[in-house]
């Protein structure tokens, strides 16, 4: 076991070093920061003391070696545009985006099982067509359409929930959360809505294909001949087993989640790191863009590596490999 989780942690330094070469070059190209920090009719010496301030006049290769050392002691350095600590700028833009992602996972779990379910038990009747169908319509429509099309439905012609922002605050510890208040939780309800709506689809349609081949399975068939009820048949043994890969999906999901909720934070104007994002590409504010990168990336080797260790508690055989 400690050979796996130290071959697991190995591979996960490799794959950050990797993230972090790439944010680094990446990056490089997008713009000059310096042409959109100067002010305008600035002097080319201007210009080259704010380019030797910012260490962009050093060659790439001693910029890239630095900027992996202030990486490694938690320093992703300063905001072009807002003069801040990257760090602490995403510090403050986490809460907002771990909230969306929260309610958008509860709500997909919420509406996809059951669905899954309503699908799996009558997979030819009219019902689960009908579902399947809306959910394939729901999800074939881009993000950006989803989002503008709610907001012209209930903010603009019914006028029932906000548009915009994260509606009033309460500070707890630091952690500003909507959740204590009713424009809060009436802000959340849109955007979590359209971000929810493709791991909906997903695992809708996972549970549905667990269901099916779970009830064909023979301890399900010798469950209706003992007579057993069809709720324990269905709740307690068919779907229990269904939902074991349902977890595994939802939880790699989670960081897609947060990784692509770069256009409803967008559409929405939702405070996050995805409108940080947005907002850092048209500077460039190349500091926010590598870090965000950075941040994703080590959340998603992160998630990989705890499932693939979870997986070795939970079949022993994936040991000896």
């Amino acid at each position: 076991m400690i050979k796996i989780v130290s071959m697991r942690l190995f591979q996960a330094i490799l794959v950050m070093i990797a993230v972090t070469a790439v944010a680094f070059i990446m990056f490089r190209f997008v713009g000059d920061p310096v042409a959109m920090m100067v002010r305008e009719g600035a002097s080319q010496a201007e210009k080259d003391a704010l380019r030797a301030a910012l260490g962009l006049d050093k060659p790439m290769l001693i910029q890239f070696v630095e900027f992996f050392g202030r990486v490694l002691h938690g320093d992703l350095g300063t905001s072009f545009r807002y003069q801040q600590p990257v760090a602490e700028l995403l510090m403050n833009r986490l809460p907002a985006t771990l909230e969306l992602v929260l309610v958008a996972t509860v709500m997909s779990l919420a509406l996809g099982i059951p669905l899954g379910v309503v699908c799996a038990l009558k997979p030819t009747g009219f019902l689960s067509r009908t579902i399947q169908s809306a959910t394939l319509v729901g999800i074939s429509m881009p993000t950006f359409v989803t989002g503008l099309l709610l907001i012209l439905i209930f903010a603009v012609n019914l006028r029932w929930l906000p548009s915009s922002g994260r509606g009033e605050l309460v500070n707890l510890g630091g952690w500003q959360t909507g959740f204590l208040t009713v424009s809060g939780l009436k802000s959340l309800i849109l955007p979590s809505i359209t971000l929810a709506l493709f791991q909906l689809t997903l695992i809708m349609r996972l549970v549905r294909s667990e269901m099916i081949d779970v009830l064909s399975s023979d301890y399900i068939r010798f469950a209706f001949a003992r007579g057993l009820p069809r709720s324990h048949i269905y709740g307690r043994l068919a779907l229990r087993n269904a939902l074991m890969p349902v977890v595994t999906v939802t939880g790699l999901q989670i960081g897609q989640l947060i990784a692509f909720a770069i256009v409803t934070e967008t559409v929405f104007q939702w405070p996050g790191m995805g409108l940080l994002f947005t907002n850092a590409v048209g500077y460039p504010d190349v500091p926010v863009l590598a870090a965000y990168l950075l941040f994703v990336g080590f959340l998603f080797v992160m998630i990989n590596m705890v499932v693939d260790i979870l997986y070795t508690f939970i079949d022993p055989r994936l040991r000896t490999k």
